[in-house]
């Protein structure tokens, strides 16, 4: 099976000259003396370093395409012709009562303060990439009026050209993280929450202190990793000065921007963007259940825990970790990711794949819960995008997983509506939505349930990205609901690991979900010899 095509790629911009490819290394078969490109080790020979992520930056989000022997698709979902598990008390399931809109596709999270949300997705770490950043009321708002949360990711506070410091070097003026926090509660219902995510820079920085003390902030999110990298959270900038400022921030910026051989190259114009890195975490229990107390004593009511595609021995940790510091969720994000700046040959080469870290998630919480210990809410992430996705997810964790977490699906539909936005502002929609009209109100399909949420005066104040989203999360929930019914699991919580099958024995070896032959033949049996 040919798993990957090294040396070209759509996301760092190369491709092969030749259609005979060598598989293991991805070069023509037929190097040319002369080619005028563009393989990777061609366009790297002239712009080296920058050919490590994926461009342009600021504009694209990017997920490894690494085809991996079994994925989410090596499973099936069991449909069932008698039952109804979930419905509500006092309601007796006939045809005419269980349908599958009455499905209830609530969720919630949470040791003791548990946080409600209306369909089982939030989004993952939208932190301090400029994709972040310049579509964040977008996302913020669509998050908050579908009623599911938004994880304000890593290093916002940090990046903020407009940041002021104290004396000590720990945060007192930070505008984008206010904004960022006061987009999404302007329109927060009783559903989700905005926590906000913390590395060692963050801690370093005080931003635990500055957003619970000015914002009353409930969540705060450690952070150990993605599924997308294993180094940390990073973004470019195309200005020395602005890099020279990151850096006496106390950030990892490469190439050094202080040193005079590089100002020297970035003047010439051969150095065009710097990379700002964040450091490695180094995680101990000790240090783990610490810092915990800390961010409790600070007045945190939930701490949560971001995990990647680290070995079996970190996922262990972290379920064991979580589980004796009461860790209110813990998500579980595995390779190869989604994301606007990681590493591209990391993201296709590096971490233990979505479903393998996933089922190895449930063999060792399974384990915590038969030592009479108490398991801690999960999130799956990593890949995640429909909602035959959502009901596998919460099936292969069941009954742990509450959620799962989106990256770049839930930030496509913010894009795609902001664009539709200017689209019109030009009148210059494309053919693929002026079909539908050339007003709002004709284009998104909820575009009136969405008034009736927010009001007919706000609704004026809503971005159309919000309004995509929310469409989005509408199919997601309508998606959930007719799979839920077609299994006869009328609330989340009734989805069990029994509403799937492997469609491959070797599925079968990673997930321990049965083959489909297996699946209810015993009662198979039984019924045709009675």
């Amino acid at each position: 099976m040919n798993l990957q095509t090294p040396n070209s790629n759509d996301a760092n911009g190369t491709h092969n000259r030749s259609r005979s490819i060598v598989p293991c290394s991805g070069l023509c078969s037929r190097c040319l003396d002369g080619c005028r490109g563009n393989c990777e080790i061609f366009k790297a020979t002239f712009r080296g370093r920058e050919l490590i992520y994926p461009g342009p930056f600021g504009d694209i989000t990017a997920g490894g395409d690494k085809n991996y022997p079994i994925d989410y698709s090596h499973l099936n979902i069991q449909g069932y012709a008698q039952g109804a598990e979930g419905m509500p008390d006092g309601v007796v399931a006939s045809p005419d009562t269980a349908r599958f809109p009455t499905v209830n596709t609530e969720t919630s999270y949470g040791w003791d303060q548990k946080v409600k949300m209306t369909v089982p997705i939030f989004t993952g770490a939208l932190g301090s990439t400029e994709i972040a950043r310049k579509n964040w009321e977008h996302f913020a708002v669509g998050a908050a009026i579908s009623g599911v949360t938004i994880v304000c990711g890593e290093n916002v506070c940090g990046i903020d050209p407009k940041l002021e410091l104290d004396s000590n070097k720990k945060v007192v003026k930070a505008p984008d993280m206010d904004r960022r926090i006061e987009a999404y509660r302007k329109f927060r219902g009783q559903f989700g929450e905005i926590l906000i995510q913390m590395n060692v820079e963050d801690t370093n920085l005080g931003v635990a202190e500055y957003i619970i003390n000015k914002h009353k902030i409930e969540t705060i999110e450690l952070k150990w990793g993605q599924g997308a990298k294993c180094i940390g959270g990073e973004i470019k900038v195309a200005q020395l000065e602005r890099a020279i400022e990151l850096q006496k921030r106390g950030y990892i910026v490469t190439p050094d921007p202080s040193d005079p051989i590089v100002q020297a190259s970035f003047k010439a114009g051969a150095i065009k963007e710097f990379e700002r890195h964040s450091r490695l975490g180094f995680v101990t229990e000790e240090g783990f259940m610490k810092e915990v107390t800390r961010l409790r004593a600070l007045g945190y009511k939930r701490i949560t825990l971001k995990t990647g595609a680290y070995s079996l021995k970190e996922l262990a940790m972290a379920i064991k970790y979580c589980s004796k510091a009461k860790i209110d969720l813990l998500t579980i994000d595995g390779a190869s990711g989604g994301t606007g700046m990681s590493p591209w040959r990391m993201m296709e080469e590096w971490g233990v794949p979505s479903i393998y870290l996933h089922s190895a998630a449930y063999e060792y919480a399974s384990i915590l819960a038969k030592q009479g210990e108490r398991v801690p809410d999960l999130a799956f992430a990593g890949g995640f995008s429909s909602e035959d996705g959502v009901f596998k997810a919460l099936a292969l964790g069941s009954p742990y997983v509450k959620a799962v977490c989106m990256g770049r699906a839930l930030m496509i539909p913010g894009m795609v509506g902001k664009n539709i936005e200017q689209w019109i502002k030009e009148n210059n929609l494309p053919k693929t939505v002026s079909e539908f009209g050339s007003k709002p109100e004709e284009i998104f399909v909820n575009y009136e349930k969405v008034k009736d949420i927010v009001g007919s005066k706000e609704i004026q104040n809503v971005p159309l990205g919000a309004i995509g989203i929310y469409s989005y999360a509408d199919k997601i929930k309508v998606g959930l609901q007719q799979l839920m019914a077609g299994s006869r699991k009328f609330n989340v919580s009734k989805i069990t690991r029994s509403e799937l099958m492997s469609i491959t024995e070797e599925c079968t070896k990673v997930t321990k979900i049965p083959y489909l032959m297996d699946c209810y033949r015993e009662e198979a049996l039984k019924i045709l010899k009675g």
